[in-house]
C-alpha cells in the first residue's frame, strides 16, 4: 500500500490517496479539487471511496466535486446529519473490506463528535484527522467539540502498538510510539 499526501487549502490541510495496485482511497479531500484530481490523473488511479475523518470545512471543501466526479460510496460518522450524500455509509466502530482494503473505524471524539481514526490494520497505519497530530492534539474549543470526549479518546489511543505510522490532519506523520514518548499530552 502506497499513501500519497497531498496538502491542501489555506490551512494546508493533510487530503491523502491511498493506493493499492491501480485502486484509490481519497481521505479527507479539504480543498484545491483540480490539485487532488490531477494526482489521481496522473497516477492513473481507479477512486473506489472517499474517508472522513471529521466534518470541518477545511477537510471537506473539496467533498462535493469529488463526490460529483466519481460517484463512489462516502464513509462518515454522520451523527450531526450535516451531510447528504446518496452513497453515504454511516460507518460504525467496526471492520471494513473494500475492494481489498482492510481497516477498522476508531471513534476519537473530542475535537468534534464526528471524529474517527480510519486504522488499516494489516499495514500498521492510521488516519488520525485532527484528533492526534505530531507532537499536540487538536482542539476542543470549537463546535461539537468536547475536551471530556478527549481524554477518553486520548487514553484509548495509548493502547495501540508504538509501530503504527499515524497521518494526522495537518503536519508531519509520526508514529504511536513516539507520540506516548513526546506528546505531553499523551503522557
Amino acid at each position: 500500500m502506497i499513501i500519497e499526501k497531498i496538502v491542501v487549502g489555506l490551512y494546508e490541510e493533510n487530503c491523502y490517496l491511498i493506493i493499492k495496485d491501480s485502486n484509490c482511497i481519497i481521505v479527507d479531500p479539504g480543498d484545491e479539487y483540480e490539485k487532488i484530481i490531477s494526482r489521481i490523473e496522473y497516477l492513473n488511479l481507479n477512486v473506489i471511496c472517499v474517508l472522513l475523518t471529521h466534518a470541518h470545512f477545511d477537510h471537506v471543501g473539496a467533498l462535493n466535486d469529488i463526490l460529483e466526479k466519481y460517484n463512489v460510496g462516502l464513509y462518515y460518522n454522520n451523527i450531526n446529519n450535516e451531510i447528504k450524500y446518496d452513497k453515504l455509509v454511516n460507518i460504525k466502530e467496526e471492520k471494513y473490506n473494500i475492494c481489498n482494503f482492510d481497516f477498522e473505524v476508531i471513534f476519537s471524539k473530542g475535537h468534534r463528535n464526528d471524529s474517527v481514526i480510519f486504522y488499516f490494520y494489516n499495514d500498521k497505519i492510521m488516519f488520525t484527522g485532527d484528533f492526534l497530530f505530531k507532537g499536540s492534539i487538536g482542539r476542543t474549543d470549537l463546535e461539537y467539540a468536547s475536551y471530556n470526549d478527549m481524554l477518553s479518546s486520548i487514553d484509548m489511543i495509548k493502547k495501540y502498538s508504538n509501530d503504527i505510522i499515524i497521518y494526522p490532519g495537518h503536519g508531519e506523520d509520526s508514529t504511536i510510539g513516539f507520540e506516548k514518548e513526546n506528546n505531553i499530552f499523551l503522557n
